[in-house]
């Protein structure tokens, strides 16, 4: 896995897995499957998520904290490109409601897929803070869909 970049407003992660893009494209996308892997044990837990995949479509999920508190992130899809890209929207609804955008890139080789996710429009230290934690949602996505190569 690479390191997370971050430059100014924006934080890149990188890392390839050990699988199609079509399956880290579902995993990405398919409500029943985010519930499976969307978890660290005594941190916070993906208790639901609602996709409505298509551009300009909705998707909203609720996280459980170890400490019982919920907080709900929602957006729209801007961009939607099966099984290579998916963009959309980012707001915390329980916060400041500043609206930022994740990209997923997905691109496919010799039975693995590099995964690089941008989170851009962090435009405060606080929210680059608040939004650090794509080193572990990448190595979940790893554990849930394939090994890194």
């Amino acid at each position: 896995m690479r390191p997370a970049g971050v430059r100014e407003d924006t934080i890149v992660q990188e890392i390839a897995i050990r699988a199609s893009a079509e399956k880290i494209f579902d995993a990405l996308t398919r409500s029943e499957e985010l519930l499976k892997w969307w978890c660290v044990e005594g941190k916070f837990q993906l208790v639901k998520m609602e996709c409505d995949l298509r551009p300009g479509g909705e998707w909203r999920m609720h996280v459980r904290s170890a400490s019982g508190g919920l907080t709900t992130v929602a957006g729209v899809y801007r961009r939607i490109e099966r099984p290579k890209l998916l963009e959309f929207t980012w707001i915390r609804e329980q916060e400041d409601r500043q609206e930022t955008l994740v990209r997923w890139d997905l691109e496919e080789k010799d039975g693995a897929t590099s995964v690089r996710v941008t989170h851009s429009g962090l435009v405060t230290e606080a929210l680059r803070k608040r939004n650090d934690g794509w080193p572990m949602i990448v190595k979940l996505l790893q554990a849930y869909a394939g090994e890194e190569k």
